[in-house]
């Protein structure tokens, strides 16, 4: 939901994508070097001020970002989750990559699915990883997620996040097997998964046989 405090928000972190500060943003703009100051989003009887929308339009111009980048920095875009302690370190601008076959092997998540270890490389991601913590990038290798995902689409994951009937899933079982499927059913004991590509078979598995799932939200394509 848009609001006074997340176009700030944008405002100050498109700021930060290119090392100015508020004041330095709006010199640049031609505005008043104080239009974006702290002590200007509040009147002198506490009521908010908004930026106009010519202001957001000259700052855009003079960044050269687009509109869509600018509301890629809203908070309400970016969703929020907890990224455990001695995980990969949230890096502006990127997020972990590894490949679907490096993934099966030990050593690259800990046992929430989080990214973890080293060797992983990096991918730019649109979204703030400080405001998306835990998120990660793997690169699809061969034909088995074919017609939907081709070999290397990178399909960016959000462990943690909730999983739905129905939501495209990264799978990897305790056997070092990792999969993306969709989810056709979860239960305590039964997680069914529905095949990408019609030529492989559906799959399902106890649950006590999967080291952990977690819901593709974005693919590169």
């Amino acid at each position: 939901m848009l609001s006074h405090e997340t176009i700030w928000i944008a405002i100050d972190t498109l700021a930060e994508r290119h090392q100015l500060s508020p004041s330095g943003l709006a010199r640049r703009a031609g505005l008043d070097p104080t239009s974006f100051n702290k002590s200007k989003r509040l009147g002198p009887d506490g009521r908010l001020r908004w930026p106009s929308t010519e202001s957001i339009a000259k700052v855009l111009e003079a960044t050269g970002a687009t509109v869509d980048q600018f509301m890629s920095y809203l908070p309400h875009a970016m969703g929020r989750s907890q990224l455990p302690d001695g995980n990969f370190p949230s890096q502006n601008g990127t997020i972990p990559l590894l490949g679907f076959a490096q993934a099966g092997s030990g050593g690259f998540f800990d046992d929430g699915g989080f990214p973890a270890g080293q060797g992983w490389d990096v991918v730019e991601f649109p979204v703030d990883p400080a405001r998306k913590a835990g998120v990660y990038a793997l690169e699809v290798q061969g034909d088995s997620m074919m017609p939907l995902y081709r070999d290397g689409d990178v399909l960016i994951v959000e462990p943690g996040a909730q999983v739905r009937r129905g939501d495209r899933v990264v799978l990897k079982t305790r056997e070092g097997e990792v999969m993306a499927k969709v989810l056709a059913r979860q239960s305590a004991r039964l997680i069914e998964l529905l095949s990408l590509n019609p030529e492989h078979a559906n799959r399902s598995f106890e649950t006590a046989d999967v080291e952990w799932m977690a819901r593709i939200i974005w693919a590169s394509q």
